[in-house]
């Protein structure tokens, strides 16, 4: 949905799937949040998002609340807890995790043409 520009019903959806339980909905209401699609732009709530993924054992939920300690942003930085979750999912067999990993977790080698400004820590 979210991909064809239906961002109201894919909130509306996922919503409801994450308020459930089912974490692949969790990172993508997490993906949602972070662009502003069908509703306001909120780094907080998308961070929210994946932690919830995250403490639940989803792996894209571990390494992108990972990336979110690591950079502070829309989460207190912590770069060790950071590092954990990013261990984690790269222990699922997540490639991206697995890379970043690899490359000494630098938030570049995941996200190289990122819009840096977005990502300085908000605390």
């Amino acid at each position: 949905m979210t991909k064809s520009g239906r961002h109201g019903a894919a909130r509306q959806t996922f919503g409801a799937c994450a308020d459930d339980g089912y974490t692949g909905a969790m990172t993508w209401m997490s993906y949602l949040d972070n662009n502003g699609f069908g509703g306001d732009y909120d780094p907080d709530a998308a961070a929210e998002w994946d932690r919830k993924a995250a403490e639940a054992g989803d792996p894209v939920g571990q390494f992108n609340y990972g990336l979110s300690l690591l950079r502070g942003y829309g989460a207190a930085q912590d770069e060790a807890a950071g590092r954990a979750l990013i261990d984690a999912a790269a222990g699922t067999g997540l490639p991206i995790a697995q890379r970043l990993q690899a490359a000494g977790y630098d938030p570049e080698e995941v996200t190289p043409d990122a819009d840096n400004w977005r990502y300085a820590p908000m605390n």
